[in-house]
């Protein structure tokens, strides 16, 4: 079947977060699509809707065995079905967990720049961020062991959220890094919570690795956050799912997302789910080579027309990270200006932590032609910000 991720479809005045914005703004800052989801989902909703009465909602067995089965083709997992906790979405989740898991003034460990919502979901609850900056040469990202040990050896860091892969530099985690950060947390005593939801989103011919297939030790410290928003563009539908091996963890988690009412689906949550993972692999395989052509053109756009810029290699997301530092080392400023010049909306990559303040972050997850767009306002915005400069 072919489908269509050229077409153009209208998401302005459908509430939709992304395109609340002027008539001349083009938004690509957001990390949702501008693609219709597939069309069996699609069908699944419309059945489930045609039966007009939307009341409260079970989790049926299919649910289970739709998570489980994909990931065990897909990614070589073979989860148990006891394993698996319904939640309405991942940072819910998050948040959930911390508050369960860790007490007040404790440390949760993040490796930055990372996702922003992070921060929030241990600000709020009265947790102390602990960033171990990412070490950066200019082109691509690694883990600093020594200072990500010494941070996990402090008694008072108590969790570690991992992104794997890695929103917003669009790296896949490889088996012996997992192993090693799993290894020193378990000797540390510190809880990863691993959030893969961007998992099924990378390269064609990549795999991610899952953290709780690794090892031992990642399984029995491992909490793992999944989904199938990201990867189908459903986010509105808040249907996720945490996976924790290990029992006396999984009854913690269990216990802090029914008790802060985290745990109840919608009427469309399941078939949605379900739906996704039983009857989307074809479009999924489609989508990931439509968006991995996305970002070979914006590279070569790049290349071709915005020599300041550089582009760090990205393997999965949909997500771009793009290096301004040869022009400044205030991307909020350098946001905010092309915005108002251009009406480009990226995200400042500041709000990312590490050394975020010289990056922007931008979603390809769109037509190519209003990707091309958007590259040729951000060509035009940077020169004018160079002119200000």
């Amino acid at each position: 079947m072919n489908y269509d991720f050229d077409k153009p479809v209208n998401r302005r005045n459908t509430n939709s977060l992304k395109w609340n914005v002027g008539e001349n703004e083009l938004p690509m800052w957001v990390a949702d699509m501008d693609f219709e989801t597939a069309p069996e989902i699609r069908e699944a909703i419309m059945e489930r809707a045609a039966h007009g009465v939307f009341g409260y909602t079970d989790i049926p067995k299919e649910w289970y065995r739709a998570y489980t089965d994909w990931w065990e083709k897909r990614h070589g997992l073979a989860m148990q079905e006891e394993w698996l906790i319904f939640c309405t979405g991942i940072v819910p989740a998050i948040s959930s967990i911390v508050r369960k898991l860790t007490t007040p003034a404790e440390k949760v460990l993040l490796q930055t720049p990372v996702y922003n919502i992070f921060f929030n979901s241990i600000v709020n609850n009265g947790r102390e961020v602990l960033q171990s900056p990412l070490l950066y040469d200019g082109n691509e990202y690694r883990i600093d062991f020594e200072d990500l040990e010494r941070r996990l050896a402090d008694p008072q860091t108590a969790m570690m959220i991992l992104c794997n892969p890695h929103n917003p530099i669009g790296k896949i985690w490889e088996r012996e890094t997992l192993e090693r950060i799993g290894e020193l947390c378990m000797k540390h005593h510190v809880i990863v919570v691993s959030d893969e939801i961007h998992c099924d989103l990378t390269a064609p011919g990549r795999e991610y690795i899952p953290f709780a297939s690794v090892s031992e030790a990642c399984r029995e410290i491992g909490i793992t956050c999944i989904a199938p928003t990201k990867t189908f563009n459903l986010a509105g539908l808040q249907t996720a799912a945490v996976a924790v091996p290990n029992e006396a963890l999984r009854h913690k988690v269990w216990r802090g997302l029914n008790t802060d009412e985290a745990a109840e689906p919608n009427a469309f949550a399941m078939g949605a789910a379900i739906a996704a993972f039983t009857k989307g692999a074809a479009w999924l395989d489609a989508l990931r080579a439509y968006i991995h052509e996305n970002k070979e053109t914006a590279v070569q756009y790049a290349a071709e027309h915005i020599p300041q810029l550089k582009i760090v290699p990205s393997e999965a997301t949909y997500l771009l990270w793009l290096d301004i530092g040869a022009l400044t080392e205030d991307s909020a400023q350098a946001a905010r200006f092309i915005r108002e010049r251009t009406g480009l909306y990226l995200s400042e990559g500041s709000q990312f932590g590490g050394n975020g303040a010289r990056f922007l972050r931008m979603n390809t997850a769109c037509p190519r032609h209003v990707l091309l767009d958007g590259m040729e306002r951000l060509k035009r915005g940077l020169a004018l910000f160079v002119d200000i400069s």
